[in-house]
């Protein structure tokens, strides 16, 4: 892994402020900081760095981080989150530099600014779907209340917190489903706040189960939990994890399809983005007070090797130095399919991270 990210990192060294993003008529796709994806190769580099301290790790790693530093400003947008906390809150967490922390919070003030009290939610997209939407919000978005949550831990201004808390209560209450799915997008009305309609834009339809939006929700869900200790929020990631497990075109992998519900299951796409996300959320998910908490590391366990088999697994020097193969951006919009993407990856690395954690506190008799 270290050797695939040093290879990536020496060569976009030299191109100003870009960040891979995935692959494209087979050569490497890149994009500026303000694509949302453009945080996790620097937070990749972090956790590779906390792995291995090496002087080389923690240089690239800085280089990286630090070509998002604008994203602080960014207001347009809900992925800030995403964008600034898995690059700068990683490296914070790991150097406890203070000018990490300064971005942190003045991005989470940026997030903010999305905040609608009425509708009690973070509004996702400014575009409107050619006025279908008023008011888009995303289950993707459940990602950034991370940055928030941190925001109020390093400021000690409870603000963040309370929009973060409100943004999941309102999720909770009105993207998911009975069976535990959520959908993909909800829009709200910007007169009274109500709903409009439950949409995806990324799935198979509106009321399929598109497996990435599954992922984000599991681990939004869980990360609420462990920030608020409010036991509804695992309570409700523990219902959307039994959705995927039970469901009956779940592939004998674990690499779920890009959507439970897509078209040409069993010889459908299949998303390792998908897979690599609920794996670091089921390992956090088996170290706090759930009942058979070894069930879901063994499903993560399983996962994991799956993704680490060379069916889905580059070998060295091939997949533009990614390291995943076989993930899906957007069927519908012909984008990024079956290709490497950088948040796999990401997910890919702090799974194994977890892993390791858990084990090593494990072996230690503790």
């Amino acid at each position: 892994s270290t050797e695939q990210a040093l290879l990536m990192a020496k060569e976009l060294e030299q191109q100003d402020g870009r960040l891979p993003k995935s692959i494209k008529d087979g050569k490497l796709e890149t994009s500026d900081c303000y694509w949302w994806c453009s945080g996790f190769f620097p937070g990749e580099l972090w956790y590779l760095y906390e792995n291995n301290p090496t002087p080389e790790l923690k240089k690239y790693a800085g280089l990286f981080t630090e070509r998002l530093e604008k994203v602080q400003h960014v207001t347009d947008n809900h992925d800030v989150g995403f964008m600034l906390y898995c690059s700068y809150g990683n490296g914070y967490r790991l150097t406890q530099n203070p000018a990490y922390k300064d971005v942190l919070v003045t991005g989470a003030g940026s997030l903010s600014t999305r905040f609608n009290p009425m509708i009690k939610a973070i509004r996702s997209w400014d575009f409107t779907n050619n006025g279908k939407w008023q008011y888009p919000v995303i289950i993707d978005n459940m990602m950034n209340l991370e940055l928030l949550f941190a925001a109020t831990r390093l400021s000690g201004d409870s603000t963040f917190y309370k929009v973060a808390v409100s943004h999941v209560d309102r999720t909770m209450k009105e993207q998911y489903r009975p069976d535990g799915s959520c959908y993909h997008v909800v829009d709200y009305s910007m007169k009274d706040g109500s709903v409009r309609n439950r949409h995806t834009a990324q799935g198979y339809a509106h009321e399929s189960a598109w497996s990435r939006g599954q992922a984000w929700g599991i681990y939004g869900l869980t990360l609420c939990y462990r920030e608020t200790g409010d036991r509804k929020y695992l309570d409700q990631a523990l219902k959307a994890v039994r959705f995927m497990f039970n469901h009956k075109n779940t592939p004998e992998d674990l690499v779920f399809y890009w959507d439970m519900d897509a078209p040409n299951i069993p010889n459908d796409y299949r998303d390792a983005s998908a897979a690599a996300c609920i794996a670091s959320a089921l390992y956090e998910i088996s170290t706090v007070d759930v009942p058979e908490p070894q069930t879901y590391k063994a499903y993560a366990d399983r996962i994991m090797e799956s993704l680490a088999s060379p069916t889905y697994r580059a070998e060295l020097g091939t997949n533009g130095n990614f390291l995943l193969m076989h993930c899906v951006g957007s069927i519908p919009h012909n984008g990024e399919i079956d290709v490497p993407l950088n948040y796999a990856d990401y997910y890919f690395l702090e799974a194994l991270k977890r892993k390791r954690d858990i084990e090593q506190k494990g072996s230690k008799g503790c």
